[in-house]
């Protein structure tokens, strides 16, 4: 058994290439050949000021307290988004590990400390769920970044993602990995989603309003609008409970402290809000890193950031679906579409 990872300079197709990474950012993903399962890192090696906002009741993080904007520690060098559920938070020690080989981190007297936030999405039903990113997964991820062209759809922490799984797993589709970014006309700031899409509810087109991808009919002839059956009554599948989750980092260049970060990140939840329905529920984790490199000192204020970020972050749900494809017998939007 092998497993694979995936560097960033794969030429895609055009449908699937996404932009490059952000300056002074290296993304890479680590995808199990074993089973749909894997983790994405997100390297800032010159450090990054961040905050996260966590709005989902199941959440697996690490290292959040400490992005707290009353504590010391005032950057970051790395996130791990991953699966694997809990034990899928390995993947940090991995990109620690990483980083101290190449003397980046919090540098404590003789000793270099890499900072490492991560955030775990719950896939372990997708195959055999004793194959998990481990450590050696999350150093493989962060060997593969570079700050070339993101690949998305079922790679790395999308790798076993599904949505519309509220009413069990006969229903559910293919989730995925998706990225959107935008540029601030003529300020030079730039704002991107890396999201990781793994909800209980149905993804949703902001622009329509219609379903694109969620909880599918028996007969495969269409959606079950998820809050349609909601609101007649019907609760779901008891299993379905903590088996959900989207995950992801914003990054902008636009220089902001911990706190200002923090807004941003609580902002894009309104993202996660227009583009998947239900969304933040019991069974989810949902949880939003927001990082800025600081290479751009600006103007705006950060609220107009939050407010491009939670537009990127609807923007990226979508092209994680539509990015997706199947695995297990389990349809991805392409497959309908």
């Amino acid at each position: 058994m092998t497993r694979r990872t995936f560097a960033q300079s794969i030429t895609l197709p055009l449908a699937a290439r996404a932009t490059t990474a952000p300056a002074q950012v290296k993304v890479g993903h680590f995808t199990d050949s074993r089973r749909p399962t894997g983790c994405t890192a997100i390297l800032f090696e010159n450090g990054a000021v961040a905050g996260v906002d966590v709005r989902g009741a199941a959440p697996g993080t690490r290292e959040t307290d400490l992005l707290n904007p009353i504590n010391t520690v005032q950057q970051i060098h790395a996130i791990m988004l991953s699966g694997g559920s809990a034990f899928g938070l390995d993947t940090a020690t991995g990109a620690m590990r990483f980083l101290e080989e190449k003397g980046i981190g919090f540098k404590l007297g003789s000793q270099t400390i890499p900072i490492v936030p991560a955030a775990i999405l719950y896939d372990l039903d997708i195959g055999d769920g004793r194959t998990r990113p481990d450590a050696a997964a999350g150093y493989a991820a962060c060997k593969a970044a570079t700050a070339g062209p993101i690949v998305e759809g079922s790679v790395g922490a999308g790798a076993g993602a599904t949505i519309g799984k509220l009413f069990g797993p006969k229903s559910m589709m293919k989730g995925g990995l998706g990225t959107a970014s935008t540029a601030i006309g003529g300020t030079g700031v730039t704002v991107r989603a890396i999201i990781a899409v793994n909800a209980v509810g149905d993804v949703i087109d902001p622009a329509t309003g219609r379903i694109v991808a969620g909880a599918r009919k028996p007969d495969g002839s269409g959606f079950l609008d998820t809050m349609a059956q909601l609101r007649q009554g019907r609760t779901g599948e008891p299993s379905t409970a903590g088996r959900a989750t989207t995950i992801g980092v914003i990054v902008t260049n636009a220089a902001f402290d911990k706190a200002q970060m923090t807004k941003i990140a609580q902002m894009a939840h309104d993202g996660l809000a227009r583009s998947i329905n239900p969304v933040h529920t019991p069974m989810d984790g949902d949880t939003l890193f927001a990082a800025s490199t600081g290479t751009l000192k600006t103007a705006l204020d950060h609220g107009v950031i939050g407010a491009v970020a939670a537009d990127v972050t609807a923007q990226a749900v979508i092209r994680a679906v539509k990015e997706a494809t199947s695995v297990l017998g389990i349809p991805a939007w392409r497959d309908i579409h």
